[in-house]
């Protein structure tokens, strides 16, 4: 099965999801660094609509200017616009399978999709 994971080595949460991938020999990761190598916008939105959720829900508030710029609130394509423009919005990670795709908090979730 193959995987993919949009990940930042900083974040714990995405290492740990990491880390349950490379450790099932089933699964072919590939991982991408998405503050090096974002996403489009219109592959994020397929993302999050793939995922079931919105947007705002897949935005990181923490150590952001999320709230001050008035994004939890804002319309999906103001969302994604700024996304897009400044990828530290992005949480994550996110994975995609042939299965699925998952906002994975926590990294457990990503088992559905496997």
């Amino acid at each position: 099965m193959k995987a993919t994971i949009w990940h930042n080595p900083k974040c714990g949460t995405s290492r740990k999801t990491l880390a349950i991938l490379e450790n099932l020999s089933k699964v072919d990761v590939t991982v991408v660094e998405y503050l090096k190598e974002p996403p489009t916008r219109d592959k994020l939105a397929q993302l999050y609509k793939d995922a079931g959720i919105s947007p705002q829900e897949g935005l990181r508030l923490r150590g952001t200017d999320a709230e001050e710029r008035g994004l939890p609130d804002a319309d999906n394509d103001t969302v994604l616009d700024a996304m897009v423009a400044d990828p530290i919005l992005i949480n994550r990670p996110l994975v995609e399978t042939d299965k699925g795709v998952r906002f994975c908090r926590p990294q457990d979730i990503v088992l559905e999709i496997l």
